[in-house]
């Protein structure tokens, strides 16, 4: 019978804590990826929202393909009048019949900073 003592031992205490940093090495890449896999589906949607922006102006205003768009003039044909960015990409909508792309400074996916990002 103990009397007197109540309570873990240091030895203890060292296997939980390293149980718990074990646990916590091996979630966080999954998170990671998780964030950046969002983050480029975020940027894809929004290329997708650009592009159908720019077939709605076009049909609207009777444009065909080579002719010149840029995001204040599709701003009416957006959700909310504008591309809401991520990581501080820039969006560049291209010709009609071009697809749009999108700039980040920061890796996204396979991208590399400054490379630039279309639709797959």
């Amino acid at each position: 019978m103990r009397t007197g003592r109540y309570g873990f031992t240091i030895v203890e205490l060292m296997i939980v804590v390293a149980v718990i940093g074990l646990l916590i090495s091996l979630a966080i890449p999954g998170f990671v990826k998780a964030r950046d896999t969002s983050q480029l589906n975020t940027v894809y949607n929004n290329l997708r929202a650009i592009e159908t922006a720019k077939d709605q102006w076009a049909l609207e205003n009777k444009k065909g393909t080579g002719d010149a768009t840029d995001l204040p003039v599709l701003s009416d044909y957006l959700k909310g009048g504008t591309i809401k960015s991520v990581l501080n990409e820039v969006y560049e909508s291209n010709q009609i019949g071009s697809p749009p792309f999108a700039v980040a400074q920061v890796r996204l996916g396979t991208y590399a900073p400054t490379e630039p990002i279309s639709i797959p």
